[in-house]
């Protein structure tokens, strides 16, 4: 485990599993780190059954008490209580909401027949080229769509500080970061293995499996993450007192 990572992705699995004579549906919080040369792994898994400050603070400070010091960016859904917590844990971090999870957990409130216009008229907000040209953007999706659609519309400005993060870096970084899809990746390959089991009898049991699976994922994760080396220079840009002491 490095003493920085450049970029951290939190995201989660979801799993059947018993608990006191009962079925339950828990989640499998994975935590994936990519250091300053390129390289990602996986930095922890948890099991939880809800989303607070205090469960994700447990989560964050276990890196922290085996060394890991910093992290530039952690892109994450949007989960409630975190915010809180990575401010307690590591206050320098930038934030970056996930725009596909933004994206499916707002369109649950338009019916299907707009479904895909509304989605279609989501993408200038997104793929803007400056944050400034996004809120404008997002000014004229809520002309359109506010009256039909008032929570859709309160949800893309609730979150907005954790949305725009990206817009501020290269279209190289806002690839890597504006999305979960590194992980939900590696997420494709648990489910490869993990989807004959119905229902774990433990979590003991549901760690393991997870734990053996992640293992051979790690041993195929052998090369850097696309572009690194552009990447690395606009990094060491934006946050130069924090990367450049790291860089040999």
């Amino acid at each position: 485990m490095q003493s920085i990572y450049a970029v951290v992705f939190l995201d989660a699995i979801h799993f059947k599993v018993k608990q006191d004579g009962a079925i339950v549906n828990k989640a499998a919080y994975m935590v994936i780190g990519i250091d300053l040369d390129g390289h990602k792994d996986v930095l922890g898994i948890w099991i939880g059954e809800n989303e607070s400050a205090k469960f994700w603070l447990h989560v964050l400070n276990e890196p922290k008490n085996r060394g890991v010091q910093d992290v530039l960016i952690m892109s994450v859904d949007n989960l409630r209580g975190f915010t809180e917590a990575i401010s307690a844990c590591y206050p320098k971090t930038e934030l970056q909401n996930c725009v596909i999870h933004q994206i499916r957990n707002s369109i649950k409130y338009v019916s299907y027949k707009d479904l895909k216009k509304v989605t279609a008229e989501l993408k200038p907000i997104y793929k803007a080229p400056t944050e400034q040209a996004a809120r404008e953007e997002l000014d004229l999706f809520e002309q359109a769509w506010g009256s039909k659609y008032p929570l859709m519309v309160r949800s893309w400005r609730t979150n907005w500080d954790e949305i725009g993060t990206f817009f501020k870096y290269s279209p190289e970084i806002r690839k890597l970061i504006y999305t979960t899809n590194v992980i939900e990746s590696y997420h494709r390959q648990l489910r490869k293995v993990t989807k004959g089991k119905a229902v774990f009898p433990t979590d003991d049991a549901l760690l393991t499996m997870l734990y053996l699976v992640t293992m051979d994922v790690l041993r195929k994760w052998t090369g850097r993450v696309h572009n690194w080396g552009q990447i690395l220079i606009q990094l060491s840009v934006f946050f130069e007192d924090r990367v450049r002491p790291h860089i040999r």
